[in-house]
């Protein structure tokens, strides 16, 4: 079981945002990231330097949150965007990177 942990507001300002429907596929994605031992690729993918996307279609709509591992359990949540090219947007990985130091910084 792993414990999924927002990292300050960036998180609940991107979930407050979506539509009741797509907050429900979240709330669903996010349990499977929480209780299944190996994710299934369809849900979670690693891009790079630890930076995974926790991902969500809810019908057309394609959505993102960016996360890393703490301590091989934690999950921190980061940022999430709609996503609309087949291609995630290098600015959308370099501020999860960005988000990833501070986490670190504030933890010293």
């Amino acid at each position: 079981m792993r414990i999924l942990e927002p990292y300050k507001n960036y998180f609940w300002e991107f979930y407050n945002s979506l539509h009741l429907k797509v907050k429900d596929k979240v709330d669903y994605v996010l349990q499977i990231v929480i209780s299944q031992e190996r994710i299934p690729a369809k849900f979670f993918k690693h891009l790079e330097d630890g930076i995974y996307e926790i991902r969500i279609e809810f019908k057309s709509d394609i959505y993102r949150i960016f996360a890393f591992f703490d301590d091989n359990k934690l999950v921190i949540l980061l940022h999430g965007f709609q996503k609309k090219t087949q291609k995630t947007p290098r600015k959308e990985i370099v501020q999860a990177k960005k988000l990833r130091r501070d986490y670190y910084e504030d933890k010293k």
